[in-house]
């Protein structure tokens, strides 16, 4: 027997609320539910007998006392109930705020019991879903839906399933719609990419299921976000709330969102047939922009227009640059204090402090960063030259800086700072060689003659170097060694055996 049936049957009959409590267990609260239903139906146990269980149940769980006849003061104030509605989304406004302006402007209106009363029953009229009441520029929530569409292809006839990304604000409910080729991280943050473009600004959340792309390991209370979502999610400052496993409440607004868009997106596509992803999308964005545009059960507004005037203002600015996606790769410092990009076989430089340590280098298609222990420890533009080096000098050590700084206006510059009879031994030198880097190592040892002998004796050296037409280290060094830089020793420098080896360069034993 239904516990309805009994419990009335008990009133009938005389018996107290609390008899009644102790014979069917029944809450007295629920109890007096049931009889306060049972006097405003109006109905007697003769019709109450008439009706079958399932009848009985549906009758009492179905009646709501507030459709009866409203009084005229709340038939105004429901009137009022969708601006009040609008305006209670912006952050710091209060039912108790608005019921007081309402009471300035209606002062015979109702009181602030009852205000709240009636906008709770209204509420449930115009939203029976809705639980959480959402401030603007708060959330973003977004989800796939599980219903995929399909590409067919031009040739084959073949069908190819796409997946379709939903995304919905909060506050104003505007909704974005767009189908990709799968639901991996590339996909997803280019979804939500265009999803904030969409929108033209940044909420302070970014509320998202449990996607492997999103999420690496859900938790009911530190959920990892995956690395690549997260850096995405810092570049447009905007924080990641994964929903709890198995809660369906915490993204019911976004689910809500997705059964409207089989009604008022897929049913319009039906028996079309797409041939890209580029068609299919310009269509799902045509029969989105007249969902925005619809006006809301219950409100004289539509989702596109509260966004407008509620909840575009406060949305926080897009970052100038759109996000890039990067790569990881792992590679070990070779001693040259360099790691080789895999992809483009290029090496780039690190400071020489990390030689043999291996790091990990993430790349975009501008920028190539290289971290070591979370922190970034070089940073280069991508080049994609094969087997090219791009070195920064502030990432070699001292004598390898020197080393590569080497270049001839280095030398000359060097060799002029002693005397230009220096600069103009070592100008021969370097033109000498066949490769003119052959000719380096050469230049630093006779210029560090100068620290060794002064330069006085190394400009005597290079005079007498350059009138016997021998240029190379071994006799700047052999001339220095033995004194025949002095000018009184000059007449018997030819007396010595003069060499020359198999290139054709002069020089004494």
């Amino acid at each position: 027997m239904s516990k309805i049936r009994q419990i009335l049957r008990l009133h009938s009959q005389g018996e107290s609320n609390l008899a009644i409590y102790r014979l069917t267990g029944v809450s007295r609260n629920t109890l007096k539910k049931y009889i306060r239903d049972y006097n405003t139906l109006n109905l007697n146990m003769i019709e109450i007998e008439d009706l079958s269980d399932h009848d009985l149940e549906e009758l009492f769980t179905q009646f709501k006392p507030h459709q009866q006849k409203r009084s005229d003061k709340a038939q105004d104030l429901y009137a009022l109930f969708p601006e009040i509605d609008k305006q209670l989304k912006r952050k710091g406004i209060t039912q108790q705020l608005m019921w007081e302006e309402y009471y300035a402007r209606h002062p015979d209106g109702l009181k602030l019991s009852q205000f709240g009363y009636h906008y709770a029953l209204w509420k449930q009229q115009v939203s029976p879903t809705m639980h959480m009441d959402h401030k603007a520029g708060d959330k973003l929530y977004v989800d796939y839906a599980g219903e995929k569409l399909h590409l067919v292809d031009p040739d084959t006839g073949e069908l190819q399933a796409v997946e379709v990304f939903v995304a919905i604000l909060g506050c104003s409910q505007l909704t974005y719609v767009e189908a990709s080729y799968s639901q991996q991280k590339e996909d997803l943050i280019d979804s939500c990419e265009r999803t904030l473009h969409y929108i033209g600004g940044v909420p302070n959340a970014l509320v998202t299921d449990n996607l492997k792309s999103a999420v690496t390991k859900s938790s009911k209370y530190e959920p990892v976000i995956n690395e690549y979502f997260a850096d995405f999610a810092d570049h447009y400052s905007i924080s990641v709330l994964p929903t709890r496993a198995y809660k369906p409440r915490d993204k019911s607004l976004v689910e809500g969102a997705v059964k409207i868009i089989y009604t008022r997106i897929y049913a319009k596509l039906r028996g079309r047939t797409f041939h890209t992803l580029t068609d299919l999308n310009q269509a799902i964005w045509a029969a989105l922009e007249e969902h925005n545009n619809t006006l809301l059960r219950g409100r004289h507004y539509s989702r596109r227009m509260q966004f407008t005037e509620v909840e575009m203002p406060v949305l926080n600015a897009l970052p100038p640059l759109k996000y890039e996606h990067k790569k990881q790769v792992f590679a070990t410092v070779m001693k040259n204090g360099h790691v080789c990009l895999g992809p483009d076989k290029h090496y780039y430089s690190v400071p020489y402090q990390n030689i043999g340590k291996k790091v990990k280098l993430l790349y975009t298609n501008h920028r190539v960063e290289v971290y070591y222990n979370y922190e970034r420890i070089a940073s280069h533009d991508r080049m994609r030259s094969p087997y090219g080096y791009t070195t920064l000098t502030e990432h070699l050590a001292s004598t390898h800086q020197f080393v590569g700084g080497w270049t001839p206006e280095k030398f000359l510059s060097w060799a002029e700072s002693i005397d230009t009879t220096v600069r103009q031994y070592i100008y021969v030198i370097l033109n000498k060689k066949q490769h003119v880097e052959q000719a380096y190592k050469s230049c630093v040892g006779i210029l560090a003659l100068n620290k060794k002998y002064g330069s006085q004796r190394l400009i005597n050296a290079c005079k007498r170097g350059i009138e016997y037409d021998m240029y190379n280290y071994k006799s700047i060094e052999m001339i220095l060694k033995r004194g025949l830089d002095h000018p009184e020793e000059q007449e018997t420098l030819p007396l010595m055996p003069l060499h020359k080896n198999i290139r054709g360069e002069h020089y004494y034993n």
